[in-house]
């Protein structure tokens, strides 16, 4: 199927709107994950819709739309839309515009939000919205047409064809949504970059040096303008550019729209306390085989220093050097006093040596007479 469930956000730039939105995508979500089918005219009634591509009122496989179109170019397509539900339900088709949610995720605009850029360029019958009556099981492709502004800008506008059914469940009205997503790349200075706008690196001590662990914590961006997913490598080095073969990191990310950023987290196991270390992310950018191959795909790369001084190895270190040097001077002290008493005992020997010698009787003074 060439249609998947599309949640419902807002724009970045309105953020109590995206706030109710999100609720709104909430209800949705908890009602179509629930066991029990939608309240109806019948318990076992459900309701349900599809969308997909089409060709000469038939589904042709393409999983997205996707066209190179100069500016104030026109060009025609088809949407087949399914009530693959129980009941008779009464659906809307419109266009709408493209975003990267706050986790870099991708989505489309509220249904009540009007579009201004690729959604805006769809038309139904000269129409923005097209809606139809659909009985149970029953298919219809919906025409519609997309004309490309003259002063609309080189690379990727990403939007979504969307097939949106409100139905009441309960007190609340729920908008169920399908949609396939829709690109139009205007030709002219296209531009396919990634970059790493920001990275952070922090070290981790374990009780055994040679087992820490590295965070790594990067910013992407789309600073080109064709839509782009990538590859971070990421890899260490440390002294004199020595790498280490283990550990690697490979994170790979959704599709980012041009201009938008996310943020990616990486944490290295098993690294070893080596005083000096130098993170590296390589990233490469890549594309849907669905898509529009750009020129070319740049890998980039990007590097941090980071202090991992093995504290606990220098701790002991410090003690055993500290114990031979007492030791040391401990044998130097009692090697000084050795030498003392034995020039004190020689200086004592030879100054006995040469006191005159006292033996026999002593002499009388003076004669008998």
């Amino acid at each position: 199927m060439a249609s998947y469930t599309v949640p419902t956000w807002t724009s970045a730039a309105n953020p109590a709107a995206r706030l109710a939105a999100a609720a709104l995508a909430l209800v949705a979500a908890a009602t179509l994950l629930s066991v029990a089918p939608a309240v109806s005219a019948r318990a076992d009634d459900t309701i349900g819709i599809s969308g997909a591509p089409a060709k000469a009122g038939a589904a042709d496989g393409r999983t997205r739309f996707t066209y190179q179109v100069g500016p104030g170019q026109h060009l025609d397509d088809e949407y087949l839309v399914k009530n693959t539900g129980t009941t008779r339900q009464t659906v809307t088709v419109f266009g709408t515009d493209a975003f990267n949610t706050d986790d870099g995720s991708w989505g489309l605009l509220p249904t009540d939000d009007t579009a201004k850029d690729v959604g805006g360029w769809v038309t139904f019958g000269g129409q923005p919205r097209a809606t139809l009556d659909l009985a149970p099981g029953e298919s219809r492709a919906v025409a519609f047409a997309v004309d490309v502004p003259a002063d609309a800008g080189p690379g990727d506008h990403a939007g979504g064809v969307v097939l949106s059914a409100v139905s009441p469940d309960g007190q609340v009205l729920v908008d169920r949504r399908v949609a396939t997503r829709l690109y139009v790349r205007v030709p002219g200075d296209i531009q396919a970059a990634l970059t790493v706008s920001s990275m952070k690196a922090d070290y981790g001590y374990s009780w055994n040096p040679l087992d820490g662990t590295v965070k790594i914590d990067m910013t992407v961006k789309n600073t080109g303008n064709v839509a782009l997913g990538g590859l971070a490598v990421v890899t260490l080095r440390t002294w004199f550019g020595f790498g280490l073969s283990s550990p690697e990191a490979r994170p790979d990310f959704p599709e980012l729209l041009p201009g938008n950023v996310r943020e990616l987290s990486v944490t290295l196991h098993g690294v070893p306390a080596l005083g000096y270390l130098e993170p590296t992310i390589t990233l490469a950018p890549q594309i849907s085989p669905d898509a529009i191959q750009p020129p070319s795909l740049v890998t980039t790369e990007r590097s941090t220093s980071l202090a991992a001084v093995p504290w606990l190895l220098l701790a002991v270190l410090l003690v055993i050097g500290l114990v031979i040097l007492v030791t040391r001077l401990r044998a130097r002290a009692d090697a000084r006093r050795a030498e003392a008493w034995m020039a004190h005992v020689a200086e004592q020997a030879r100054s006995e040596a040469s006191s005159p010698r006292q033996s026999g009787a002593p002499e009388k003074l003076g004669a008998d007479r």
